[in-house]
C-alpha cells in the first residue's frame, strides 16, 4: 500500500491516510453518494496540446468548428488574460497539477530526447534507458489528484500523462485510480508509438490492444467509461489531450503533420501549400476533440451533475503546427503572449453566472488553490503554493490580486508585473505595455529605462526565491 500525504510530506497524517486507503476499495466499487459528496463538486479538468489563442469559435477563431467549446464558453466564463506556466507541455502540465512554478516544484524543463531532432530512430534498449524515459517529476510533490482523493474523490486520467513513464511517476501513483494514456510529450496518433516504440498505458502496463485507432477517440472513450460508472459520486476527471500537437513520427508522410481522421479532415478544404494542408489537419484533430468533449458535457447533463460540476478547459502553451496564435506575438516555446497566453474556460452553473468574460490577470497557478478550496480540501501544510483561490475574480466579485508572473525557459526569460511585459530571449527582447500593444510590436526599453529596470529586479528576486526553494526535480544538483 502507497500512502500518500501522510507518509511522504506529513507524518501527522499517515493514521489517515491509512484508514482512507482501508476504505478507498468500497469507495472504487462505486456506492451511492453520501448527502455530504454530494454537495461537493466534480471536477473535469480538460487540456489541449498546443492549441492556438485564436483557435475557438468563441475566442475570435475563423473557420474553426468548436460547438461544443463555445457552448462550454456561454455557459460559464471566458479568461481573457490567461497564461500558463512555460511556454511548452511538460512543466505547464506539472505545475498545472502541483499548483507550483515549475522552478518550485522541479520540473522546470522538457523530458524529452533530442535525438530524434536528427531522425534518429532509438531501439527499445536504447530507449528504456534514454532521458525521457527515466525522468519524471519529483515524488515528494502533491499532486492534485493526490489531495482530492484523500478527501474522497474518485479520479481519472485519460490522454497525455507527461509526468514520467517508470512506474513511481505514472498516475495510479499520484492519486488516480483509473488512467489510460500514455507518459512523454507526443506519439503518433494512430500507431500509439513514441518514434516507432509503442507508448499507450492501461493503468502501469504498456498495451498495444487498441493500435490503429485515433488517440482521441481512445480518451474519449476511455472519459466517458469512468464517467458512466463513477457519476454517483465526486469525481476527479482529468483529460490531457494531446490533439492538437503534431505527431510524434519519424516517417515522412506523418512528420510535422497533425493527425486527424479522415471524416473530420472533410469538414475542412483541402489545402494547396504545405502550411494549408498542415492547418487543415490540425482543425480536423481540433474539430474531434471538440466532438470528445460535447460527449462529456451532455453526459453530464444526462446524469443531472452539470450544474454541481466543475468544468475547466485550458491550453497546455500557445499554438504549435498549424495553429492561430492572432493577436498575439509568437507561439509555442516563445516567451511572447502567443506562447504563454492561452484560452482558459471555466463552467459552475452553481457557483459562476454564465456567458462571461474574465479580463483580469490570472494564471494556471491558481487552479490547484481553486479546485481545493471548491472540494473543501485544505490545502497541505508545510507547502508553498505560488497561487490563489481565484473564484470571486470568476464570479466578477472581486479584480485578481496577483500583479507578478516570471517564466524561465534555459536562457529564455520573461516578466509581467501590471500591465508591463518584459522578454528577454533568442526570439527578440523588449518592453511591452500590454494594455496597449498586446500583440508586442514597440518596444519601450529606451524610453522607459526604470520600468526595465523595476521588472528586471523583479525577476532576479523571483529567481532568488526559487533558488532557495528546497531542490527538487530531475535536473538540480542535490
Amino acid at each position: 500500500m502507497r500512502t500518500t500525504l501522510g507518509d511522504r510530506r506529513q507524518p501527522g497524517r499517515l493514521l489517515a491516510a491509512v484508514m482512507l486507503a482501508a476504505v478507498a476499495p468500497l469507495a472504487w466499487a462505486g456506492e451511492s453518494a453520501s448527502r455530504a459528496e454530494a454537495q461537493r463538486p466534480n471536477i473535469l479538468l480538460i487540456v489541449s496540446d498546443d492549441q492556438g489563442y485564436r483557435d475557438l469559435g468563441c475566442f475570435g477563431g475563423v473557420n474553426v468548428k468548436t460547438p461544443n467549446l463555445d457552448r462550454l464558453a456561454a455557459g460559464g466564463v471566458r479568461l481573457t488574460q490567461f497564461y500558463v506556466n512555460w511556454p511548452a507541455c511538460t512543466p505547464s502540465r506539472a505545475s498545472l497539477l502541483t499548483g507550483r512554478f515549475p522552478q518550485r516544484c522541479g520540473t522546470y524543463d522538457m523530458m524529452r530526447n533530442d535525438l530524434v531532432n536528427y531522425d534518429h530512430r532509438y531501439t527499445p534498449d536504447e530507449y528504456a534507458v534514454s532521458p525521457e524515459m527515466i525522468l519524471g517529476t519529483d515524488e515528494r510533490e502533491v499532486f492534485l489528484s493526490e489531495l482530492l482523493r484523500e478527501h474522497g474523490y474518485v479520479n481519472g486520467c485519460f490522454g497525455k500523462w507527461d509526468g514520467g513513464q517508470l512506474q513511481r511517476f505514472l498516475p495510479l501513483q499520484q492519486g488516480f485510480h483509473d488512467f489510460y494514456g500514455f507518459g512523454h510529450t507526443g506519439i503518433d496518433y494512430f500507431t500509439h508509438e513514441r518514434y516507432g516504440i509503442p507508448s499507450m498505458r492501461r493503468g502501469n502496463q504498456l498495451t498495444t490492444e487498441d493500435k490503429g485507432t485515433y488517440a482521441t477517440e481512445l480518451f474519449r472513450r476511455e472519459a466517458v467509461r469512468f464517467l458512466k460508472t463513477h457519476h454517483a459520486r465526486p469525481f476527479f476527471l482529468y483529460v490531457p489531450f494531446n490533439a492538437p500537437h503534431g505527431a510524434s513520427s519519424l516517417e515522412p508522410g506523418v512528420r510535422g503533420t497533425v493527425q486527424a481522421p479522415p471524416e473530420y479532415l472533410a469538414m475542412y478544404p483541402e489545402g494547396k501549400t504545405t502550411r494549408e494542408q498542415r492547418r487543415r489537419g490540425y482543425l480536423a484533430a481540433v474539430t474531434c476533440m471538440d466532438d470528445a468533449i460535447g460527449q462529456l458535457l451532455e453526459l453530464l447533463d444526462d446524469y443531472g451533475i452539470a450544474r454541481n460540476t466543475i468544468v475547466v478547459f485550458l491550453s497546455d502553451n500557445g499554438g504549435g503546427t498549424g495553429s492561430d496564435n492572432a493577436p498575439l506575438r509568437g507561439g509555442k516555446s516563445q516567451m511572447f503572449e502567443g506562447g504563454i497566453r492561452v484560452p482558459c474556460i471555466v463552467r459552475w452553473p452553481e457557483r459562476i453566472p454564465a456567458g462571461g468574460t474574465c479580463d483580469e490577470f490570472v494564471t494556471a497557478l491558481e487552479f490547484f488553490p481553486t479546485l481545493a478550496a471548491a472540494a473543501g480540501a485544505p490545502l497541505p501544510r508545510g507547502i508553498v503554493y505560488d497561487g490563489f483561490d481565484m473564484l470571486p475574480v470568476l464570479q466578477g466579485r472581486q479584480k485578481s490580486p496577483r500583479e507578478e508572473m516570471f517564466w524561465e525557459r534555459r536562457s529564455d526569460h520573461a516578466a509581467r508585473v501590471g500591465r508591463w511585459k518584459w522578454v528577454e530571449s533568442a526570439r527578440g527582447n523588449g518592453l511591452f505595455d500590454l494594455a496597449s500593444d498586446v500583440a508586442e510590436q514597440q518596444d519601450l526599453s529606451a524610453a522607459k529605462p526604470e520600468v526595465l529596470a523595476l521588472l528586471k529586479a523583479r525577476f532576479a528576486a523571483w529567481k532568488q526565491a526559487m533558488a532557495d526553494a528546497e531542490p527538487r526535480g530531475p535536473f538540480r544538483d542535490y
